[in-house]
């Protein structure tokens, strides 16, 4: 029999939790042990003081056959992705509660056993939390914490929006604010009701803003997590790779991002980061977040494509052009030479201390000799590359983590653990040409390490890729073709 522990009923009075635990072993992720979600919950505890205390809500039950992920911020602290679940970290005592919903058997028959409070025992071990609580105790005079009976001055929640699978908080925004312009809709975010709530539920506490405190906690990479990210880039990497060798005339674009998905199935990534941008040809490409993947790549264009799978809750961004046929052409090679040497200069300047603006002075300085030696064929084309240079083009991106476009920030300086992409990006305006090649790097205590190095980035290499054959090559037409359209072998309706 699971031994009892004590926990509050969250109400009036303390109450006895019987946990008793699961017949069948429930999933539950391995790559970070309970010593690193206490040293994140350490981190909260330093931020909110001893008045208060921080509420996290997980993510909601799918009502489809999608797959379930937990948000990323609950995730973070606690590698839990039972759905409806919530996370307490009181300040006051620094303890931090678990509430679970009760066992489902219903549910469970349908889509597998899930950790519940009917698991506290188990649940404990694996976290390193304090205490936990069936989540229909939550129905009263909440969030008072197990071990407390008071209640809180301040509370602390998310105002952000959590991200999912395939999310980041710049399209959950937008999303968000479409819902609630919407004269047939106009609902409260989620994460908005459940701040109301806290609010119109607990009226003499001040209710604050958890999301700062999270973004900067995430934005400093542990070892564990950064080793998630490696592998999701080597993933990342592959899967262009094959993407690439897979390129000829004839195939689609979405064949291409077939090829990089199968990569990443086969290597444990269930699901991606971002819908694949596979963009051939100038229109496509010249949309920044292409994603019908639907045109027939042809003879003398570009394939632009930006992938990355989401690795048990982490993930890359990656970028490379190459020629459909092989071999750039002289206008294609001018430009896309020039944007690599840029990005050189730029990430060979990345190092702990350095900031943004000392790293793109320092590249800009170094750029200057290229561009007056570069004998450029077109006016339009030195223009462009002067405009990179002077602008940046986006070189020093967004931060990468859990979510592509991730938390927080390395704009006042880098720190050993900021993840980033970099990603510059030339623009020819006058012919509709949008150019670029990134990479993920992670800043360490002495420079940098570039995740996606081993990518083939030199035009050279990325030719000699292309002219091998991959997964997706296109067979000739047959009998099976001719039945595809509705005619028999003889060719004939």
């Amino acid at each position: 029999m699971a031994r009892r522990r004590w926990v509050v009923a969250l109400g009036a009075a303390l109450t006895w939790l019987a946990a008793a635990g699961s017949a069948a072993a429930q999933h539950y992720q391995s790559d970070f042990p309970p010593e690193e979600f206490k040293a994140r919950w350490a981190g909260v505890f330093d931020r909110i003081g001893s008045d208060a205390v921080a509420v996290v809500q997980g993510v909601s039950l799918t009502n489809g056959y999608t797959m379930p992920r937990q948000h990323n911020s609950f995730y973070y602290l606690c590698g839990i992705e039972t759905p409806g679940s919530y996370l307490l970290l009181d300040g006051r005592t620094r303890k931090v509660t678990l509430l679970l919903p009760p066992q489902n058997a219903q549910l469970e028959r349908a889509e597998g056993k899930v950790l519940s409070a009917a698991d506290a025992d188990r649940v404990v071990t694996l976290t390193g939390v304090d205490y936990v609580v069936d989540t229909g105790q939550m129905r009263e005079n909440w969030p008072r914490a197990a071990g407390r009976t008071g209640r809180p001055a301040i509370i602390y929640a998310e105002f952000e929006p959590a991200e999912a699978q395939g999310q980041s908080r710049g399209e959950l925004r937008l999303g968000n604010a479409s819902i609630l312009d919407d004269p047939w809709d106009g609902r409260l975010a989620r994460e908005s009701q459940f701040v109301a709530l806290l609010r119109a539920r607990n009226p003499n506490a001040e209710v604050r803003n958890l999301s700062p405190i999270l973004d900067d906690l995430r934005a400093i990479k542990s070892a564990r997590e950064i080793a998630l990210i490696r592998r999701a880039s080597q993933l990342a990497g592959l899967g262009v790779m094959e993407a690439m060798r897979s390129t000829e005339p004839g195939v689609h674009e979405y064949e291409l991002d077939a090829a990089a998905r199968y990569v990443f199935l086969i290597n444990g990534a269930k699901l991606e980061a971002y819908r694949s941008i596979t963009a051939a040809g100038t229109e496509n490409i010249n949309n920044m977040h292409y994603y019908r993947n639907t045109r027939r790549l042809e003879d003398g264009d570009l394939v632009l494509m930006d992938y990355a799978p989401d690795y048990r809750y982490y993930v890359s961004d990656i970028g490379r052009v190459w020629p459909v046929n092989g071999t750039y052409a002289p206008w294609q090679r001018e430009l896309l030479q020039f944007t690599l040497d840029y990005h050189k200069a730029v990430m060979s300047r990345i190092k702990p201390g350095a900031t943004p603006k000392q790293i793109l002075d320092d590249a800009r300085a170094a750029m200057a000799p290229i561009i007056a030696r570069t004998k450029w064929s077109k006016p339009a084309y030195e223009a462009a590359a002067r405009r990179l240079v002077e602008t940046s083009g986006g070189a020093l991106s967004h931060m990468v983590g859990m979510a592509v476009h991730d938390v927080g920030s390395y704009r006042d300086g880098l720190k050993p653990g900021h993840v980033f992409s970099i990603d510059p990006q030339l623009r020819v305006p006058e012919e509709n040409v949008y150019l670029r090649f990134e990479d993920t790097i992670v800043v360490t205590e002495t420079g940098y390490e570039n995740f996606t190095a081993f990518i083939p980035m030199e035009l050279d290499a990325m030719e000699a890729l292309v002219r091998e054959k991959g997964l997706v090559q296109k067979a000739p037409a047959g009998p099976a073709d001719e039945a595809l359209r509705g005619k028999g072998p003889d060719g004939k309706r």
